[in-house]
């Protein structure tokens, strides 16, 4: 048995000799490709895939309130040229030196519809 131990230690010393004389890669190889890897466009990719669900959600209802709130002025805005120029149509039918409730509660109608128009741009995200 004794005869046996000395090839059989030998024979795994040399393995692990060489296991470690193998060539390591150099460290400036491995910072290269860490370099490599560090752009803006590879750290997007990474930030859309790690993405928080709750902080995308909450720039989907961010969008959906800007998206609502752009339809309301376009909506406010129709309303205010229509009424305006049901004002104008009000006002060339009346005589000089008389002015009809309906021309007054017209305008009232605009004036507040301009304000709401006003506050509703003025409270842009």
């Amino acid at each position: 048995m004794g005869k046996y131990v000395l090839p059989l230690t030998l024979m795994f010393c040399a393995v692990t000799v060489q296991a470690q004389s193998k060539a390591v890669p150099d460290l400036t190889d491995v910072q290269r490709k860490a370099v490599a890897y560090d752009t803006p466009a590879h750290r997007a990719a990474i930030n859309a895939t790690w993405e928080d669900p709750h902080q995308k959600l909450e720039r989907m209802q961010i969008a959906n309130v800007v998206m609502e709130r752009q339809l309301a002025l376009r909506r406010d805005t129709e309303k205010l040229l229509s009424l305006a120029a049901e004002l104008k149509q009000n006002v060339d039918k009346t005589s000089p030196n008389i002015l009809s409730m309906d021309v007054i509660k017209k305008a009232q109608e605009i004036e507040k519809l301009a304000r709401s128009v006003k506050d509703k741009m003025r409270d842009a995200f």
